[in-house]
């Protein structure tokens, strides 16, 4: 019965497709259009720069599902460079009591924003 409303709320929407993505170890779910902030990429990027994710895990255009064995060959999801930014910083502090032993240090994660363009 659960699997008829969700039928019913596709029906409804239109077709969504999404896909599973596996970028630095870490996997996301992405649609076309969606903005997805992921881990400093290898490489010199720049804003406006087009990438292409090849680890493609899964796939699903709202009629049929693909899993790949990890990976599903020839799969690719196109995207481009939105920003490169720098997380809020975070503060590391070592602390040892009675000792006067006190280190401060302060950390900002970078990472990128990219928009998928294309699923395929």
């Amino acid at each position: 019965m659960a699997l008829l409303f969700i039928a019913l709320d596709d029906w409804d929407m239109g077709i969504m497709e999404y896909s599973v993505i596996k970028i630095g170890g870490k996997q996301y779910v992405v649609a076309q259009g969606d903005v997805v902030s992921v881990e400093k990429l290898s490489g010199e990027q720049k804003t406006g720069d087009k990438i292409v994710f090849s680890e493609v895990l899964l796939v699903d255009n709202g009629l049929d599902t693909t899993i790949g064995t990890p990976t599903i060959k020839g799969a690719a999801v196109k995207g481009a460079v939105v920003e490169i930014i720098r997380a809020k910083k975070i503060d590391v502090v070592k602390y040892k009591a009675k000792s006067r032993y006190l280190k401060r240090r302060g950390h900002r994660q970078p990472f990128t924003k990219v928009r998928i363009d294309s699923i395929a």
